[in-house]
């Protein structure tokens, strides 16, 4: 298996972030079990757990006996397990319609895309060009998750779509891979109170102008849907942009 991973343990590891995804709550053996029917006994998933935590796979809050993945697992679990769950033709076609008529004007192009892609996605929508220009819908979709509970979070999530420089190290950075969908973790970008982020993000380029448009949203996000509507967004402002 991928990651030197057995089967079991990628079995496992995939329905815990699958129902770390829906919950927002730390996963335990049996709760694994009991909804999922894994075959295993609790001790066994417990003990592979164990193994998987070790891996760096996941790690357990001290607060709760049940454990969540880590970056390291997401990154497997996007790669490795999920499948995209890629937007129909019908939803396509809306969404170009929603924009279609802003064609001509770039501010309003961009304005009307993240608004069509934080309703299609139900999560904070943000875009940037690398000259600067910045544009945000969707700020009270965040308070439907827990992850947002926390006012240091938004505080941070916040007074970072207010400046220049932050968003354009995180969309524009000479660091990053430059792949045309970007997803970011809150924990290994590194700024304080934005573990519970995560971030998805595809380039687009318009004559000069290099832009980026992506969902912000918890660290559980459900990417099998958000990255290929974020990807589809991406190609679209760049069609009709052109």
């Amino acid at each position: 298996m991928q990651e030197g991973l057995s089967a079991r343990q990628t079995k496992i590891l995939k329905d815990l972030i699958d129902e770390y995804i829906e919950t927002a709550l730390p996963v335990g053996s049996v709760s694994l079990e009991n909804k999922y029917g894994l075959g295993f006994s609790p001790a066994t998933i417990r003990n592979e757990m164990v193994v998987l935590t070790k891996l760096g796979f996941l790690r357990q809050p001290h607060t709760s006996a049940g454990r969540i993945p880590t970056p390291k697992a997401m990154k497997f679990y996007i790669n490795q397990l999920m499948e995209e769950k890629r937007m129909s033709v019908a939803e396509e076609v809306k969404a170009k319609e929603n924009i279609w008529d802003s064609r001509d004007d770039f501010d309003e192009l961009m304005t009307s895309a993240t608004k069509s892609l934080s309703q299609r996605t139900g999560s904070l929508s943000v875009a940037a060009v690398n000259r600067g220009d910045v544009w945000s819908y969707g700020h009270s979709n965040l308070f439907s998750c827990p992850e947002f509970f926390d006012y240091q979070v938004c505080k941070t999530l916040f007074s970072i779509l207010e400046e220049e420089e932050p968003l354009q190290n995180l969309f524009f950075s000479d660091s990053l891979d430059r792949s045309p969908i970007e997803i970011l973790f809150g924990e290994e970008i590194g700024w304080d109170f934005f573990e519970p982020v995560g971030i998805v993000a595809a380039r687009f380029q318009i004559g000069e102008k290099q832009g980026a448009i992506g969902v912000v949203g918890p660290y559980r996000l459900n990417y099998a849907s958000v990255i290929p509507t974020v990807r589809y967004f991406g190609n679209l402002i760049q069609q009709l942009g052109s």
